[in-house]
């Protein structure tokens, strides 16, 4: 039987602030809930309150719940829900979220008898009544996303928790060390590790975790929309210019590019530019930024059957799931996060599409990955926005060595799959391994 977490002074403090914090989360939601209307959507259940399941929707004893906090774990998540279903058929899938984007990206992940609701604020009582709810027979988090109630009280519930494709930065790690009281028996209650890389299953090692396996990266597993792919091939033919993407960009980087490009005309002549913003909430402040900086902007969201031909417009990726679609648009890839000290975001899926990528000097939430990916010539490292523009064009003009970029992608994608086959025989044995 697992050994019982006993509340702690540190985080009976903690579910206390939590629990006093309720008013303030309720307000923000409302706030969130102006630019993206999906976090209106059942509002109760963040605090643990669930409609009573429907026929057919009580799998208590028997759901694989797999939590996946925001959009990024959410297309993780899918990797691995793809290889559980092959593994197990008929498996009842229960999928939890805290972002809006997360949410609906997981709505593409169910089937019939599957359900959809929020992660409840970690209180006591909310993280209670989900597992009296549900009654998982087991939990899955994705990535980082580990919270003390929850973790404690399912370990008691005797419902095991894993940790899955499980990463942590060093930023992270000094978070984790300065909250130790709390973070390391919560890392310690958890019943499986899963890393992704070796430096990662030692910095979750130093937090408390037992780290039961380095399995690989899921997202190495990907497999594109072939259809988006197929769409974006058709609207290339008879281009003349190539398309140089700014992926996932945050706050602050789509004007260090809109900077440069007041500053070198020649680089609007030489390439059709298309900025697509991490967060979708930015959709409409970054196009009016565009517009504010003199150019002009064409909305992804008005294109209709195929983006308009126009000359020194700068194209906006303001829709949700077609990241397939842009980077099959594009010759390179500019990486969003890697501009501003945010870590970077996630290159994979732009060498899945085989579109090489030009890297800032910010990559500390993809450290491994992205060191590989310049190792083996299929990014591009630069120490900021001016060197980046410059590079990305001198790429885009060079077609042999655009080629040998994207091809030594494609060898690095093949050389780095497996870890979903592996990550769903580790869920596997633990759901049955004796109690």
């Amino acid at each position: 039987m697992a050994k019982k977490v006993r509340m702690t002074f540190a985080r009976g403090l903690f579910s206390l602030l939590a629990w006093a914090a309720q008013p303030l989360l309720r307000r923000k939601l409302r706030r969130r809930a102006v630019a993206e209307p999906g976090y209106a959507v059942a509002v109760p259940e963040r605090f643990g309150h669930y409609q009573p399941p429907t026929i057919g929707q009580d799998g208590r004893g028997q759901w694989v719940w797999i939590h996946s906090v925001s959009l990024g774990e959410t297309r993780a998540a899918a990797i691995l829900v793809q290889a559980l279903r092959e593994r197990l058929p008929g498996m009842r899938l229960l999928l939890t979220h805290n972002t809006a984007t997360g949410r609906e990206e997981g709505k593409k992940l169910l089937q019939t008898g599957d359900v959809q609701v929020w992660l409840p604020w970690d209180t006591l009582g909310a993280t209670q009544r989900f597992i009296t709810q549900f009654r998982p027979a087991l939990g899955i988090l994705m990535e980082t996303e580990i919270w003390p109630n929850l973790i404690a009280n399912c370990t008691n519930a005797g419902i095991p928790m894993a940790l899955a494709n499980a990463r942590l930065n060093e930023k992270s790690e000094k978070g984790a060390r300065r909250m130790d009281p709390i973070s390391r028996p919560t890392y310690g209650a958890l019943a499986a590790v899963w890393a992704q890389t070796q430096e990662d299953a030692r910095r979750l090692r130093n937090v408390g975790a037992r780290v039961s396996a380095v399995l690989g990266n899921l997202k190495f597993d990907v497999q594109p929309d072939e259809a988006q792919l197929g769409r974006a091939a058709h609207w290339r033919q008879g281009w003349q210019k190539p398309v140089v993407l700014f992926a996932s960009s945050r706050e602050g980087e789509e004007a260090l590019l809109l900077e440069q490009l007041k500053q070198q005309p020649a680089a609007l002549e030489a390439a059709q530019w298309l900025i697509v913003p991490r967060h979708p909430q930015r959709f409409e402040t970054v196009a009016q930024e565009v517009v504010d900086a003199g150019f002009t902007v064409s909305r992804r969201s008005q294109w209709g059957e195929q983006p308009p031909v126009q000359d020194g417009a700068i194209w906006l990726g303001d829709s949700l799931g077609e990241m397939p679609l842009y980077f099959g648009l594009a010759d390179l890839a500019l990486m969003g996060g890697s501009f501003a000290p945010l870590g970077g975001q996630n290159l994979i899926e732009s060498l899945a599409c085989g579109t090489p990528v030009v890297l800032g000097p910010h990559t500390f939430n993809f450290s491994q990955a992205s060191e590989e990916a310049v190792k083996a010539g299929a990014a591009l490292r630069v120490a900021d926005m001016k060197s980046a523009l410059s590079e990305a064009l001198a790429l885009v003009a060079d077609p042999e060595r655009l080629n040998a970029a994207r091809q030594s992608g494609k060898q690095m994608m093949q050389g780095n799959r497996g870890a979903a086959a592996a990550t769903a025989q580790a869920v596997i044995e633990l759901m049955n391994a004796p109690e």
